[in-house]
C-alpha cells in the first residue's frame, strides 16, 4: 500500500475544492489531534472536557490544511502538530481558567528559580526558593502544587513559540535538525532530574497519565506529584531557555 501523501492530497483539495477530500485529510490526522489533546490534559482537565479540546484541535487542523505552504518542504504532520498544540495552548490561556493569584505565583516562582540558579550556579532547593520568596517551605510546596497547571502552561507556551519560530524560518533541514537537537536536550535534562522527578515527568509526558493516576502508580499523594512536577518543569524550562539563548 502506497504511503499517504498529505501534500498531494492538500494540493488536490485546493484545486477541486472538494469538501470530501478535506474531510478525508481531517480523518487521517484526527488521531494526531487526540494524542496532542491528551498530552496537554493536565492544563485543562479541571475546566474542560477532552472532547471540547479535541474540537479546538480539529478547528486548528482545518486551519493548517488551509494555510500549509505546499512548497516549503516541511512535513504537513510537523506543521499540523505545532498548529494544533499552539491553538490548544492559546485557547486554554485565553479562557482565563487559572486564578490570577495562581498565575502570579507561577511567574514569581519562575523568576525566583532563575535568579537563584544564576546566583548559586546550580538548581535551587525548595528551602532556598522558600526563603527567597519569603515563604515557609510548607507554604511554598502547597502553592507549587496549586500552580502546577500554570507552570505547565508556561512551559508548553515556550515550547510552542520556539517550535513555530523555527518552522516559520522556511528551512526544512534546519527544522529537522532543531527537532533532533531539542529532543536530545530535553532527554539530557530529564536525565539530570532526581529518580522520583524523572518518573513523574516520564509518566506525565510519555505515558500520558493524569496527576491522580501518577499518584496511584508511585504510592504518593496527588499534591506531592504536583509539587514534584512543578519543580521538574522549572528545571526543564530553565534548560530550554538556556538552550534557545545559545
Amino acid at each position: 500500500m502506497a504511503e499517504y501523501d498529505a501534500v498531494q492530497a492538500i494540493r488536490e483539495y485546493r484545486e477541486t475544492h472538494d469538501i470530501n477530500l478535506r474531510n478525508d485529510i481531517i480523518m487521517r490526522y484526527l488521531e494526531l489531534v487526540r494524542v496532542i489533546a491528551l498530552s496537554l490534559r493536565n492544563i485543562y482537565i479541571k475546566y474542560a472536557t477532552t472532547d471540547d479540546i479535541i474540537n479546538e484541535g480539529v478547528l486548528a487542523l482545518i486551519s493548517a490544511i488551509d494555510t500549509f505552504d505546499l512548497d516549503r518542504g516541511v512535513k504537513f504532520e510537523t506543521y499540523a502538530n505545532i498548529k494544533v498544540k499552539g491553538a490548544i495552548v492559546d485557547f486554554v490561556r485565553h479562557q482565563d481558567w487559572i486564578p490570577r493569584n495562581v498565575r502570579t505565583f507561577g511567574r514569581e516562582l519562575d523568576i525566583a528559580y532563575n535568579e537563584l540558579f544564576t546566583k548559586l550556579g546550580r538548581h535551587p532547593k525548595n528551602s532556598e526558593l522558600a526563603e527567597h520568596l519569603g515563604l515557609t517551605r510548607e507554604k511554598l510546596e502547597k502553592q507549587m502544587a496549586e500552580s502546577a497547571s500554570a507552570v505547565t502552561l508556561s512551559f508548553e507556551e515556550l515550547l510552542y513559540e520556539d517550535n513555530f519560530d523555527v518552522m516559520e524560518s522556511g528551512d526544512h533541514a534546519d527544522t529537522a535538525l532543531y527537532e533532533q537537537e531539542l529532543r536530545q536536550m530535553i532527554a539530557a535534562a530529564i536525565d539530570e532530574l532526581s529518580p522520583k522527578a524523572k518518573q513523574v515527568i516520564t509518566l506525565y509526558y510519555y505515558e500520558k497519565l493524569k496527576f491522580n493516576e501518577i499518584a496511584r502508580v508511585l504510592g504518593i499523594t496527588e499534591s506531592r506529584v504536583c509539587q514534584i512536577h512543578s519543580k521538574a518543569v522549572l528545571f526543564l524550562k530553565h534548560a530550554l531557555t538556556d538552550y534557545m539563548e545559545k
